[in-house]
């Protein structure tokens, strides 16, 4: 079976803005997908990409209008870190390259986490588990 891979697209504003931002936590382009409209993020090559796409290209992609991400989120984009510092470095490159915190850092002991809002407002959860904890579970 081959490699399935995943294409996340994202609406930004400003597409050299954006993947400059971007350059900034330290992700790559692949040129061959990127020109005027869209830039195609590598953020694991060969299997998860961000396609970075200005707002009215990705209108051409659906009749639904954009969400504006000023007042609500659409998604939710998480990834895994191999460490607690590799998050929080991500955040604070984030922040440095013009992005901001929605919140503070979650503790749960087996799982860490934080996040940034990038320039276009999309939220990136950025997690580690640490494989030698003992989850717990709560009732809620």
């Amino acid at each position: 079976m081959a490699n399935k891979q995943i294409f996340v697209n994202l609406a930004v504003k400003n597409l050299e803005k954006s993947k400059a931002f971007f350059a900034a936590l330290g992700y790559t382009f692949n040129e061959k997908f990127t020109d005027a409209n869209a830039a195609c993020m590598v953020i694991q090559e060969g299997s998860i990409h961000a396609m970075l796409l200005v707002e009215d290209f990705f209108k051409t992609f659906t009749s639904k209008s954009l969400t504006d991400t000023s007042k609500s989120t659409e998604v939710l984009l998480c990834l895994s870190c191999e460490s607690r510092t590799e998050v929080d470095e991500m955040v604070a490159k984030a922040v440095a390259a013009g992005g901001t915190v929605p919140r503070e850092p979650q503790d749960y002991g087996f799982m860490y986490g934080h996040g940034f809002q990038d320039i276009d407002g999309h939220l990136w959860e950025l997690m580690y588990m640490d494989p030698n904890a003992e989850v717990t579970h709560q009732n809620a």
